[in-house]
């Protein structure tokens, strides 16, 4: 038996382990069609399914599969979604599954049951590594050190056509655990600083309230927009007025660094920072910079993406830019 892939599921072979009661092999949709033009060019077609073993180091890996969430958010459009991408097709799970009622076997799962506990877990390990780091702080170590390239050196794809991801489908990245447990520098919150976040997207006294489990007045909190968050990313609706926001970054890499910035600036907008580099002298010490973002020029494109760095000995701490023109 040849199973082929639906149109949309494209080249990812996400068997989600069915089980076959049959010799069967699984194939793309592209190859699927050619299969069955053979097919239907001879009176006597004929295949042969050969197992050549578990392939490793494919140049194309990681790639971002058809079923992976997309952004933007439709919540929260000043936070860029998705944060980080992690591995989650054809990943061999603890999970009893048995065709023949025997025991000790174990199945395949695809997707977000997959990817969410490998991030779940890389976090753990981190909040251990680093018990007094936030929620916030975790996050951003893993965002800011994630990759961007594949095995090949190429851009991360998506799994459809084999196209170059955008920030919409890989956010910040592909999850990277070691550069993560040190990461140079965070973009740390406390859960007081969400509350000016959540009012500003309009949420009323007493559902903000609900979630911070406490009394609230955004009348007397400072209501900020989304993108003001302190956030390790930038999502931006910009239009022909310039947006400008800080962010406040902690050092907990190495006591005595300066870090230069280095900016890939979106097609058709003008990026501004200020200052270009900033040193610091001890651990835990922190530092902001502003961000100005302004339209350079009529884009001919409805999305824009850029990458944000700051580089010192040993560190590269990144964040993805994501540009909406109105």
């Amino acid at each position: 038996m040849i199973v082929m892939n639906d149109e949309n599921e494209g080249f990812v072979i996400a068997l989600d382990l069915d089980n076959r009661v049959l010799p069967a092999t699984h194939v793309s949709y592209k190859a699927g069609l050619a299969i069955k033009a053979y097919i239907n060019s001879t009176s006597s077609p004929t295949a042969t399914i050969l197992f050549k073993g578990t392939v490793t180091g494919v140049p194309a890996a990681p790639q971002v599969a058809w079923f992976s969430s997309r952004g933007p958010s439709i919540a929260s459009p000043g936070i860029l979604k998705p944060d980080i991408i992690g591995p989650g097709v054809n990943i061999l799970a603890a999970y009893p599954v048995s065709v023949d009622q025997t025991t000790n076997r174990f199945g395949m799962i695809s997707g977000t049951s997959m990817s969410c506990p490998h991030l779940t877990g890389i976090a753990a390990l981190l909040k251990r590594a680093h018990p007094n780091w936030s929620p916030a702080a975790i996050k951003s170590a893993i965002m800011t050190t994630a990759y961007l390239y594949n095995l090949g050196g190429k851009p991360i794809s998506e799994h459809t056509e084999f196209l170059p991801a955008n920030v919409f489908e890989v956010g910040a990245g592909h999850v990277n655990p070691s550069k993560a447990n040190d990461p140079g520098l965070i973009y740390d919150l406390k859960p007081d600083e969400y509350v000016p976040y959540l009012c500003g997207l309009g949420y009323s006294d007493k559902h903000v309230g609900i979630i911070v489990k406490r009394t609230v007045k955004c009348s007397n909190d400072s209501s900020i927009p989304e993108a003001q968050l302190n956030y390790p990313s930038f999502s931006i609706d910009l239009g022909s007025t310039p947006q400008t926001y800080t962010r406040t970054i902690t050092n907990v890499g190495k006591p005595n660094s300066v870090y230069s910035l280095d900016i890939s600036s979106p097609e058709g907008v003008h990026v501004m920072v200020t200052p270009h580099r900033i040193s610091f002298s001890r651990l835990n010490e922190k530092a902001t910079y502003s961000i100005t973002f302004s339209r350079s020029r009529n884009a001919s494109i409805s999305l824009a993406q850029g990458y944000l760095k700051w580089v010192a000995d040993g560190y590269s701490v990144g964040s993805p830019i994501a540009v909406l023109f109105k």
